[in-house]
């Protein structure tokens, strides 16, 4: 029936998806829906099929219902796996050298985190801002809690 539908649809479309009629006005295929629709609703009613909104409002709802499972199996993967940073200000923390460039050697031979820097302030839950030494000057303060370490 969905097929028949398209078919209908496709017969609309084939000499372009908009034209002008008489009084300068243009239509589109969306204009002829309503007709599309009754159409095909009184060849239903006469072979006993089911009704247009009842095929569509169906389909609707099929893909709304994967979808809100899919949002509640993401959130409780999140909760299983996901924790809260324990980062306070004025705490003490590593952090990563993963983005620092490093003039003194390879990457392989330079340690994961830098001596320890006091954080200023926490931004969100995602982000801290902490105080550098003069040697990182010229580094942006903020960085994500995963780059970051108690």
């Amino acid at each position: 029936m969905i097929q028949t539908m398209k078919d209908i649809i496709r017969r609309c479309c084939a000499y372009g998806m908009e034209y002008k009629d008489h009084e300068g006005h243009t239509h589109g295929w969306i204009t002829h829906l309503p007709a599309i629709e009754l159409d095909y609703n009184t060849i239903q009613r006469s072979t006993t099929a089911k009704d247009f909104h009842d095929i569509w409002k169906r389909e609707c709802d099929k893909v709304a219902r994967c979808i809100a499972e899919e949002k509640d199996y993401n959130k409780k993967r999140h909760e299983k796996t996901h924790k809260e940073p324990e980062f306070r200000k004025f705490y003490q923390v590593l952090v990563s050298t993963l983005n620092f460039d490093n003039p003194k050697g390879p990457k392989k031979m330079r340690d994961s985190f830098l001596v320890s820097f006091n954080i200023i302030k926490l931004i969100g839950t995602n982000a801290v801002e902490v105080k550098l030494s003069e040697a990182f000057s010229r580094k942006y303060l903020v960085f994500p809690v995963s780059l970051v370490k108690p």
